[in-house]
């Protein structure tokens, strides 16, 4: 009785997301069209943020002091939930996101994720991944992308293993690595349950910046370990967290 109470709220609220999507990229895109692309930024950001505050959640951003809005950044985070980019966005919309096609074919979020500058990853062969990974370091020449090292939202709660193209990436770039921990969203809507669970906290963790020259020396494997290690260092815990500013909903 439970989940059918939660299955219906569930139905509603995406209801009420869908639509309030379509307006927001009715209003978004004459803008990107004109390219006012603060005005745009500003809107992007203003929909991330609204997406939580429909479904009643209040977003708690930890470490807003380890970023800077003039840096480029290789942004990567752990991967839970349908959620997660807004998550993200809420804090730092002016990013170009690199993840799987089939987003693209999610109705009325498609248009946000093309005006985003989505980078979809076809169909996985080598001739395929070769372009997809060129056209990712491209872009992180002159602006801050965002990757899931996983390649999927987690089965379980915990990190998948990571898919070794995001090293290629690395190693092309001079931007900072930005690792940003996602806490609460597998437990808010992971990918092998239909109901959304409105008690769950969610909360944002960007943690300390790394140097691509500090992981450019390192080996494959020991590149993942310090990623995978400040990625778990963000989970959520008061006594990790005492000292980060704390944001509402990506206000600083």
């Amino acid at each position: 009785m439970r989940n059918r109470i939660y299955n219906f709220i569930t139905i509603l609220a995406f209801a009420v997301l869908y639509f309030h999507t379509a307006i927001m990229v009715l209003i978004i895109l004459p803008f990107a069209y004109l390219r006012f692309r603060k005005i745009v930024k500003y809107l992007i950001r203003l929909w991330a943020k609204s997406v939580f505050w429909i479904l009643g959640k209040r977003l708690r951003i930890y470490g807003i002091e380890n970023y800077s809005k003039n840096k480029r950044y290789i942004i990567v985070s752990n991967h839970a939930s349908l959620f997660d980019i807004m998550a993200i966005m809420s804090f730092y919309p002016d990013v170009a996101w690199f993840g799987h096609e089939r987003l693209l074919k999610v109705p009325v979020f498609n248009q946000i994720l093309k005006i985003m500058d989505y980078m979809p990853m076809k169909e996985p062969t080598f001739k395929n991944t070769k372009r997809m990974l060129e056209e990712i370091i491209r872009k992180s020449q002159h602006k801050t992308i965002a990757i899931f090292p996983e390649g999927t939202r987690t089965l379980n709660g915990s990190m998948n293993s990571f898919f070794r193209g995001f090293i290629y990436i690395l190693r092309a770039s001079d931007a900072y690595i930005l690792p940003v921990t996602l806490n609460g969203f597998y437990s808010l809507k992971p990918k092998n349950r239909f109901h959304i669970d409105f008690r769950a906290k969610i909360s944002v963790v960007i943690n300390n910046p790394i140097s691509s020259a500090d992981l450019k020396i390192k080996t494959d494997d020991e590149i993942i370990t310090e990623i995978k290690k400040a990625l778990k260092s963000g989970s959520f815990s008061p006594v990790c967290l005492k000292n980060h500013k704390i944001s509402i909903n990506g206000e600083n």
